[in-house]
């Protein structure tokens, strides 16, 4: 064999082994840690929606009948609110005293309304009733015939 065959024959066998170590060998790496920030946003409570149906009963009248209101209480909310309490009164729209001529809010009492409270998913509605009846005072309540009573509700 001559000098360059036998060199060529050495650098192929170093080659070879070299590339059979290599395959088996373990490669290097740097480990890090990194950071950042996000944020999300959160809503805020949105009121409930109360709406009533029509009194059933018997017209008012002092000691008589008792009439009963249904009414529906609404989560306007995109998420779920809890429903504390509900509450009624004689009384205007925006909560306010009522009164026509001597003819007032006295004149009435009302029950405390009848509802399951608890959470109430988006959009849920929960549902109750109260009752009122006019009470027989020792004065004339001419000023209250007629009358239409205004009820307010409040959810909480």
């Amino acid at each position: 064999m001559s000098k360059v065959a036998g060199r060529k024959k050495r650098i192929i066998i170093t080659t070879a082994a070299m590339v059979a170590i290599g395959g088996g060998a373990a490669f290097a790496y740097w480990s890090a840690v990194g950071v950042g920030t996000g944020a999300a946003t959160a809503g805020n409570t949105v009121a409930f929606k109360v709406l009533s149906s029509p009194a059933t009963g018997d017209a008012l009248s002092p000691g008589g009948p008792i009439q009963t209101v249904a009414f529906t209480v609404k989560n306007e909310n995109t998420g779920s609110q809890n429903l504390a309490s509900v509450t009624a009164k004689v009384a205007k729209a925006d909560g306010t005293e009522w009164a026509s001529g001597t003819c007032s809010a006295t004149d009435f009492t009302v029950t405390s309304p009848s509802i399951t409270t608890g959470q109430l998913a988006a959009g849920a509605t929960a549902s109750g009733t109260v009752t009122i009846q006019m009470v027989n005072k020792a004065a004339n309540q001419d000023d209250c015939q007629g009358v239409t009573v205004p009820l307010y509700f409040e959810a909480k």
